[in-house]
């Protein structure tokens, strides 16, 4: 998983070139997404790219673009997106940065508003890139179905569903999407873009304590995910879960190639992103070739 603790300076990898070239920066990010737009950074709405890359441009004064492992949509939290940003190698020399990118944690703290922090700032590795270099993307999301609603302390990351569910039978329904397949049923459609996608985990827990009863969470873990997938799988076993869909429901949406209607998509607020997994060093720059090819179910 990824690492959160940047706090000693980590030593910079030998690729080392004149002071003009571009050194990558990996960012370890965190954020309360209820009163974001999404990640992306969008014109007139408040973005958690458009915070964090104002933030960057205030210390080392230029513009910068971020990178980002799994961009999340309006009202998804993180605890563990990474990002990546390329910037001259001379701005680190200066800024008071010292040549140690972890000073830039701090900088942050006082430059962001309290829902979004950067809690990690380090060097990348040569062939690091943060959304193509990824192997698996881990998510979580948090229902409560008790018809008090959510715990008022719970509130803007758990989910309120106000029926009654059968975890064993959500827990059915998740089994069968688990592996390799096309996923169009549960995804808004983008241009060009394919659905196959390699759903590795996929599983429901209760985790109720004694103050905050019918609380339940999906486990998700995939290579990648497409556009709205993970609140369509969490909305449909839902829906099975409380018997408004039935048993073969699954099995039914994995035979359509397109966006079916018939798949709930979950509330936003419950998703988060929890973590980003890469490979050794020495396999970013393949993993990341890899990736970049054409997906498909043979």
């Amino acid at each position: 998983m990824i690492p959160n603790d940047n706090a000693t300076a980590q030593p910079e990898p030998e690729h080392t070139h004149a002071t003009n070239d571009l050194v990558r920066l990996r960012l370890d990010i965190a954020y309360d997404g209820t009163d974001f737009h999404g990640w992306a950074r969008q014109n007139d709405v408040r973005s958690v790219q458009g915070d964090i890359e104002q933030a960057f441009q205030t210390v080392v004064r230029q513009p910068v673009q971020l990178v980002v492992a799994g961009r999340t949509d309006a009202g998804v939290h993180a605890s563990g997106q990474v990002a990546h940003v390329d910037i001259p190698r001379g701005i680190l020399n200066t800024r008071s940065i010292h040549n140690d990118p972890s000073t830039l944690v701090s900088r942050f703290a006082r430059l962001l508003r309290p829902d979004v922090r950067i809690r990690g700032c380090s060097f990348a590795p040569d062939g690091f890139d943060a959304r193509f270099s990824a192997l698996r993307r881990h998510y979580v999301y948090r229902v409560t179905t008790n018809r008090a609603g959510a715990l008022p302390t719970r509130a803007r990351d758990t989910a309120v569903w106000d029926r009654p569910v059968n975890l064993d039978s959500m827990n059915n329904a998740a089994e069968v999407l688990v592996g390799l397949h096309d996923f169009a049923a549960f995804c808004r459609a983008r241009p060009h873009a394919t659905t196959i996608r390699d759903l590795q985990h996929f599983s429901w827990h209760e985790v109720s304590t004694a103050v905050e009863p019918d609380v339940y969470e999906a486990r998700v873990t995939a290579d990648a995910f497409c556009w709205n997938m993970v609140r369509s799988i969490v909305g449909a076993s839902l829906a099975v879960g409380e018997g408004k869909r039935p048993d073969g429901f699954m099995e039914d949406m994995l035979a359509h190639d397109s966006r079916h209607p018939m798949v709930p998509v979950a509330p936003a607020n419950g998703l988060t992103l929890t973590g980003v997994d890469y490979p050794a060093d020495d396999e970013l720059a393949a993993r990341a070739e890899q990736t970049r090819g054409i997906r498909s179910l043979d």
